[in-house]
């Protein structure tokens, strides 16, 4: 096992969610302690219900989730929440009335580190004004009020759905800064979901993609990005099919004159299997996080492609 899953924060063991409209897992995820991991996939892929899960806001039809080595739905869970700050993705309607200063007196009342100059110091930093009712501010005024609210009592594990909807980009500043300093006391983990690939790669540790309520893949971003590329490759005479067994590869077009453009999520190998098969690499690009988003989502098809590309050869 590796050094980072030494120590787990969240484990979603082979839970499972199943509605008329809606199908999640069986899916198991580790969420490891001390780091920042995104969540990434298209909307309805099942990422915020595994945040309601963990917070006991859903529950599982069959599987286990663990938080912070407590058994969700398990009892009294008041001491594990007291440790969690959590950002969701829509603002709770029975809240727009509330003046966001209720709602922090409120905070402070029930959590026991609750950090009234902490909180102030967040409004300050992110410039907001909390003597109005929530529902009467902006949507990216509201937004930074509650990521104040979610982080005031200094949570060791913080979930945050799409954190920066509706923010400008001076306040998307500010919200990484923050998170950044956040982590700076090194026991904090932050599970995250977020379409920004920019959000993405300036904080994520690891990434986990999700997609039709399946986890697709966990990965260590730096590892992520070093593997996914993008290649036109060329050689005298060849074809599609000569191509399918080329490590990671999943995708094969052609582009002209003895020459294909070829994904593959395993750069390296197929740097090697090209010099091995004496095909020349014209040239290379890295993916973008959408672009390797894109390519896992079309992973459910390699094997008929796979199996058309070797069927050119026979």
């Amino acid at each position: 096992m590796n050094d980072w899953k030494s120590e787990t924060v969240i484990r979603f063991e082979n839970v499972a969610v199943k509605r008329s409209d809606f199908k999640l897992g069986p899916a198991t995820l580790d969420i490891p302690s001390g780091y920042i991991t995104a969540i990434v996939g298209p909307n309805g892929s099942g990422k915020s219900t595994l945040f309601r899960m963990a917070l006991d806001l859903a529950k599982p039809d069959q599987g286990k989730v663990t938080v912070l080595g407590h058994d969700v739905g398990s009892g009294d869970d008041d001491a594990i929440k007291q440790r969690i700050g959590y950002l969701p993705e829509e603002p709770y309607a029975h809240e727009e009335k509330m003046k966001g200063s209720d709602k922090a007196k409120i905070n402070g009342f029930w959590y026991k580190d609750w950090d009234l100059f902490r909180y102030q110091e967040l409004l300050r930093i992110l410039q907001v004004n909390d003597n109005q009712p929530l529902g009467k501010m902006s949507k990216g005024m509201r937004r930074k009020t509650e990521l104040a609210l979610a982080m005031a009592h200094n949570p060791e594990l913080l979930l945050l759905d799409e954190p920066s909807s509706g923010l400008d980009p001076l306040a998307w500043k500010a919200m990484i800064d923050l998170l950044h300093r956040h982590m700076d006391q090194g026991d904090r983990t932050i599970l995250m979901t977020s379409h920004i690939v920019d959000e993405v790669k300036r904080l994520a540790d690891f990434i986990v993609f999700m997609a039709q309520g399946r986890v697709l893949g966990f990965y260590e971003k730096d590892e992520l990005f070093s593997s996914w590329f993008t290649y036109y490759i060329s050689g005298e005479g060849l074809e599609a099919g000569d191509l399918a067994d080329l490590p990671g590869q999943c995708g094969i077009e052609f582009a002209g004159q003895h020459t294909f453009r070829v994904t593959t999520g395993k750069a390296f190998e197929a740097e090697s299997w090209c010099a091995d098969a004496g095909l020349r690499i014209v040239s290379k690009s890295a993916m973008e996080l959408d672009e390797i988003m894109a390519a896992l989502l079309h992973g459910i098809g390699l094997e008929t492609r796979v199996n058309e590309a070797r069927g050119t050869r026979r």
